[in-house]
C-alpha cells in the first residue's frame, strides 16, 4: 500500500516537447495516487498544451522574462501550498532554486541539477547513444518508489471544441507535415520537404502545421510546391487542436521536435526525420506506428549535439541533405 500524498508538484520549465513527455508522470501519478492533488509548473508560452487537463488541479506559469524576480514570486506562492512532494524534471539552476525553497516535505530531482544537494533525493540522468532508455523512463525513475518501474506514455487531452475545430479538415484522406524546428540542424531543409510533397498522390490533402512563427516557411512551401491540395494551418491551431487533427491522419511527418511528441500523446501515426540528432538519445516517438528516417551514411560528426545548432558545424549538413525523400513515401 503506497503512502497517500495529498499534494504533488511537477516542475518542467524546458521546451514544449519536454513538457509533453512530462505528461507521462501525470498519468502514472494519477493511476497510483488518484486522490492526490497534482500541480504542474512550466514556462510561459507552453501552458496551452495542458488546457483542460483532467489530472492537473493547478497550473503554475513561470515567466522567464524577469527570471529572478518572477522566480521568487513563484517560490512565495508555492510555499503556501505545503506540498508533500515536489518532482523537478528540469536540470538547471533556477528550477533547483525553486525546488529547494518550495517548502515541500520531500523534494526529488536529477543529480545534474546544480542545486540537487538540497533535494531529499536525486537520481542520475544519463543521455547516451545506446538507445536503451527513453526520456519517459529516465523521468519515471524519480517516482518509481511511489508508483512502479514501468513508465506511462505521454498523453494530452484535446477537448470536444478542439475536435470540432478540426472536423472540417477530416473530410478527405490527409496527412500532416510539421516542417519547422527551433534548431536549424534539427530541421529537414525546405527543398527536401518540397521534393517529398511534389511526389505525393495528387488527391491526398496536406496540412502544414506549426506555431505562428512557422507560417512563413509553410506559406513558402505551399507556394512553391507542385502539389495542389495543401492548406497552411500553422499559427491557426493550438497544440491540442493540432494533436486532434494528427490523431486521424494517414501519417504525420515531423522533425525531431515538439509535434513528434504531440503525435505520441494521442497515439497518432508518425514519421520522424532525424538530421543532426539521433533517436538513441531517448527522445523518439512513442506511437504504436512510429517510423524513423535518418541518413544511412556513416558520419563521424553525427550526432553533433543533443539539441542541434543554428547552422551545421561542419558546413555540409550531410545528415539532412543525404536523406532521400522517397523513403518518406514508403
Amino acid at each position: 500500500m503506497k503512502k497517500p500524498l495529498s499534494k504533488i508538484l511537477i516542475i518542467q520549465t524546458a521546451f514544449l516537447g519536454d513538457v509533453v513527455l512530462a505528461s507521462a508522470l501525470l498519468e502514472k501519478l494519477h493511476q497510483a495516487h488518484p486522490d492526490s492533488e497534482l500541480h504542474f509548473l512550466l514556462r510561459k508560452g507552453n501552458e496551452a498544451v495542458f488546457n483542460g487537463h483532467p489530472y492537473i488541479a493547478k497550473l503554475w506559469i513561470f515567466d522567464k522574462g524577469q527570471k529572478l524576480k518572477n522566480a521568487f514570486k513563484i517560490i512565495k506562492a508555492l510555499r503556501v501550498e505545503r506540498y508533500d512532494l515536489v518532482i523537478n524534471l528540469q536540470r538547471f539552476a533556477m528550477s533547483g532554486i525553486i525546488t529547494a525553497l518550495s517548502g515541500a516535505k520531500r523534494k526529488i530531482g536529477f543529480s545534474k541539477n546544480p542545486l540537487s544537494f538540497l533535494f531529499s533525493q536525486s537520481y542520475e540522468h544519463s543521455i547516451s547513444t545506446d538507445g536503451k532508455q527513453h526520456e519517459v523512463d529516465r523521468n519515471q525513475k524519480l517516482i518509481a518508489d511511489i508508483t512502479d518501474d514501468v513508465a506511462a506514455k505521454p498523453r494530452l487531452y484535446p477537448s470536444v471544441d478542439d475536435f470540432k475545430k478540426v472536423k472540417e479538415y477530416k473530410k478527405a484522406e490527409y496527412i500532416t507535415i510539421a516542417p519547422a524546428s527551433v534548431w536549424f540542424t534539427k530541421q529537414w531543409p525546405k527543398e527536401k520537404w518540397l521534393e517529398f510533397m511534389d511526389s505525393l498522390p495528387s488527391a491526398l490533402m496536406v496540412y502544414l502545421l506549426g506555431a505562428k512563427g512557422d507560417q512563413s516557411l509553410c506559406e513558402e512551401l505551399k507556394t512553391k510546391s507542385k502539389h495542389k491540395e495543401i492548406e497552411v494551418l500553422a499559427g491557426q491551431l493550438s497544440p491540442l487542436a493540432s494533436a486532434a487533427l494528427m490523431q486521424e491522419a494517414k501519417m504525420n511527418y515531423v522533425n525531431d521536435s515538439a509535434p513528434m511528441h504531440f503525435a505520441s500523446s494521442v497515439n497518432a501515426p508518425v514519421t520522424a526525420v532525424y538530421c543532426s540528432t539521433v533517436p538513441a538519445f531517448g527522445f523518439g516517438p512513442l506511437s504504436d506506428q512510429s517510423i524513423i528516417i535518418e541518413t544511412t551514411e556513416k558520419l563521424d560528426c553525427r550526432p553533433c549535439g543533443l539539441h542541434g545548432y543554428k547552422k551545421c558545424p561542419e558546413g555540409h549538413f550531410k545528415c539532412a541533405i543525404n536523406i532521400d525523400p522517397a523513403r518518406l513515401i514508403k
